[in-house]
């Protein structure tokens, strides 16, 4: 009895050895990557909030809740583009006292396979349709910071998605190896959530903060990970991909329509037609292709996406089912995952709790690597001591 129970207590011993290292090697090797990825996330909580700080001249609209027609908005983003873009989609404001938002393909040489289009964004004030700027949203802080969260700036298409998707598996597998290493060998986990659990601060605050942001660290890198490899997840969770991105990349998008035949506000009144009293949402121009249409979206109404009527551009007829040329709408389970893992629109305490996961790689990863070199240093100095004590 005394044998089995010293091997079994071997056996756990080494166990944990083992655990341990991969813990130790999960935090300390993946350090420089995983700290930049939660910390751009961290901010991204509050994008919006950035974004009207670092650029207040975007959103200092007219009071009021005043809206003109739409081909006002349109003709504004064109004068404000010039030649160097051409406008694909209008968006609403949500609110009162937010800008109306104009998006435009820059003209130029198609992107390659698997790549996104240059685009530039202008913001226009709701009640005078005046330009209130101009930018390449991708080159500026925030854009930055989007990129480097979903792909690293890694520039080749899908690759940098997928290393993300890897670090998400690997801060998930750091998350549980830590479980088990936090558990209390004698089983009194109460005494486990002392402060005073170690003689070293590093090592109590790695303990306690581990501990406590565990669950919310362990949702956002689960959800990171389904919206990294999107098609995979369908499949294993039995959702349909029909009409969805192969390999986990975007076709390039067709060029849109140099000068659509149907006016803008034409093709928004045939679509309020058949939506009578829902909110305009956004309105995407018509792309090159055989049957060119405008798609006319309107907000909705609690939880689930809003409505999109297509409009043909040759003679403002409907058109019934999705545009080969559309985007694919997200199934409710994505949805969900991207609402998770981004905390938009989420209660107040999920978006602080994933503000704090963004933190906790940075935090743990300093004080788990100082554990990891004290280690190293009392394993060198035992070792000393071994070889001195033989001479």
């Amino acid at each position: 009895m005394l044998r089995r129970t010293a091997l079994t207590k071997s056996l756990l011993g080494r166990l944990r050895r083992f655990w341990l290292d991969v813990h130790l090697w999960l935090g300390v090797g993946l350090f420089v990557v995983l700290v930049p990825l939660g910390l751009s996330g961290a901010a991204l909580v509050w994008h919006d909030a950035l974004d009207t700080a670092i650029h207040p001249q975007r959103f200092a609209v007219s009071r009021g809740d005043t809206r003109l027609a739409a081909s006002a908005y349109l003709d504004a983003a064109r004068k404000a583009y010039g030649d160097r873009a051409t406008v694909t989609q209008i968006r609403m404001p949500e609110d009162p006292g937010q800008p109306v938002i104009a998006s435009g393909r820059v003209k130029g040489p198609p992107p390659a396979s698997g790549q996104r289009a240059r685009t530039l964004t202008a913001w226009i004030d709701p009640a005078t349709a005046r330009v209130l700027d101009v930018a390449d949203t991708r080159n500026e802080l925030i854009g930055v910071m989007h990129r480097l969260h979903g792909s690293l700036l890694i520039s080749t298409p899908g690759l940098g998605r997928k290393v993300v998707g890897w670090l998400g598996w690997a801060m998930s597998l750091s998350c549980l190896t830590g479980l088990w290493l936090w558990w209390p060998r004698n089983g009194r986990v109460a005494r486990g959530l002392r402060w005073l659990r170690s003689p070293s601060t590093f090592n109590n605050l790695h303990h306690m903060f581990g501990f406590w942001v565990l669950v919310p660290l362990l949702l956002v890198s689960l959800t990171g990970v389904y919206i990294s490899f999107p098609e995979t997840s369908r499949k294993l969770f039995g959702i349909e991909t029909a009409g969805g991105p192969r390999g986990g990349q975007r076709p390039a998008a067709a060029p849109p329509l140099a000068q659509p035949g149907l006016p803008i506000d034409m093709a928004v009144a045939a679509a309020m037609m058949e939506k009578p009293g829902a909110r305009l949402a956004a309105i995407t121009l018509p792309t090159e292709g055989r049957r060119p249409a405008w798609r006319i979206q309107f907000a909705a109404e609690g939880e689930g996406p809003g409505a999109t009527v297509q409009v043909a551009d040759e003679d403002g007829s409907i058109r019934k089912g999705r545009s080969p040329a559309g985007p694919a709408q997200p199934d409710p389970l994505s949805r969900t995952m991207r609402k998770i893992h981004d905390a938009q629109d989420t209660p107040w305490i999920w978006q602080r709790l994933v503000f704090v996961t963004g933190v906790a790689p940075a935090l743990l990863g300093v004080t788990g690597t100082v554990m990891w070199l004290r280690r190293r240093s009392r394993r060198a100095h035992l070792g000393r001591l071994r070889t001195g004590g033989a001479d």
